[in-house]
């Protein structure tokens, strides 16, 4: 009996702590900083059609990162989850990657 307690414990705080960091994603977003701004509008190897993508998919529910703000290997892994929630096609995903992972 206490091992059933024990699981449905375990289970109720990382369900309430995986809500918590949805939720904290989800931040209302907000005027983009200049830096981010200009980053977004910069023509990069990946081409503009990334950046574009990743201004405007990403800045509908964050407040967007610089895309220097994260490794390659973290943008990878963060963009496998987003890639769903935002509903991107396998196009935009690849090439909002692509321009993430040019600023480095």
């Amino acid at each position: 009996m206490k091992l059933k307690t024990k699981i449905f414990v375990t289970s109720a705080a990382l369900a309430l702590i995986g809500s918590g960091i949805v939720l904290a994603g989800c931040s209302t977003p907000g005027e983009p900083k200049k830096e981010v701004a200009a980053v977004a509008t910069q023509k990069s190897a990946a081409g503009q059609n990334g950046a574009t993508l990743w201004a405007q998919n990403c800045g509908h529910c964050h407040n967007i990162r610089s895309p220097d703000s994260y490794s390659d290997a973290q943008w990878s892994v963060a963009m496998l989850h987003m890639r769903v929630r935002a509903n991107l096609t396998a196009d935009e995903h690849k090439e909002i990657l692509a321009f993430l992972k040019s600023a480095h």
